[in-house]
Order: structure tokens, then C-alpha cells, then sequence
């Protein structure tokens, strides 16, 4: 699988994943896992052949918020970025989070409004502030 945590195998630190299957959420009981290269493998309760896994290809997966980490200061999880408004230091509205995206040097946003904006997530020079209270992420960004 491929994991967004930080590190990757960080994943396997939840004992209890939920996996949308065919449009449901169904919860698995995570066995044992590894990290493999760039991407993580694990074994699943129920889950004991190639074919059981076949089934999970493509699968989201998530889990139960109260069992993650406090984000530290100045860092944010994607899940509570999407939706924000984004507004530049002058009060136009750009748009909102649609989803974000890594690139490798940093983490983008993709803003859907008049247009679509991605807009690098680099915090003091473009993020200058990200208000989760009154749900704005405020930034320096004139590039259309």
C-alpha cells in the first residue's frame, strides 16, 4: 500500500484500519506489516492469500481520528485543511482546499474557485496563516 503518514510505516502503528470497499467502510484488524521500498505491506485478519489481497487493491484507508497524534504546531493534517477557504493577504478569495497533493519538495494545495490554484504549502512565504477556528487559510500567492 501506499501511505501518506510520515514515516510511511507509521501506518502500522494503528492496530484497527477501516477500508472502503465497493462504496462501504468495513473495519480490518491490522496483523503485522513492514515497510517495502517506497510503499508498506501488511497482513490483515481474514486476509491470508494473494487473492484475499487482489480484493484490497485500490482501497482507501483511514483511521479512527481519536487514535491519531495531536498535529505539532505549524503542521496540519490534510483531512482538516480540505474545505478551508483560501483567502489572499488582500481579502480576494481564492477558493477552497478541494484535496492537497506531495510533490516531494513540499505539499500543495489544489483550490477550486473561479479557477483551480495550486498553491505550494510553504509555510511564512506563501502560507501565512491557517485559521482552523474560522476555517481560512490566509496566503501570499499572486501567481494565476
Amino acid at each position: 500500500m501506499f501511505s501518506y503518514t510520515r514515516p510511511r510505516e507509521a501506518i502500522l502503528d494503528y492496530d484497527r484500519w477501516y477500508l472502503k470497499r465497493q462504496g462501504e467502510w468495513q473495519a480490518a484488524a491490522v496483523c503485522e506489516g513492514k515497510r517495502h521500498g517506497k510503499t508498506v505491506i501488511a497482513h490483515l485478519e481474514g486476509v491470508d492469500d494473494r487473492d484475499g489481497a487482489a480484493d484490497l487493491v485500490n482501497c482507501d484507508i483511514a483511521v479512527d481520528r481519536e487514535a491519531m497524534p495531536e498535529a505539532d504546531d505549524g503542521s496540519y493534517y490534510w483531512a482538516d485543511l480540505e474545505g478551508l477557504k483560501v483567502v489572499r493577504r488582500d481579502g480576494t478569495e481564492l477558493g477552497t482546499v478541494a484535496y492537497l497533493m506531495e510533490t516531494g519538495a513540499n505539499d500543495v494545495l489544489v483550490v477550486q474557485g473561479e479557477q483551480e490554484r495550486l498553491i505550494p504549502f510553504v509555510a511564512e512565504e506563501v502560507i501565512l496563516d491557517v485559521d482552523l477556528d474560522n476555517g481560512v487559510i490566509s496566503v501570499d500567492w499572486d501567481w494565476d
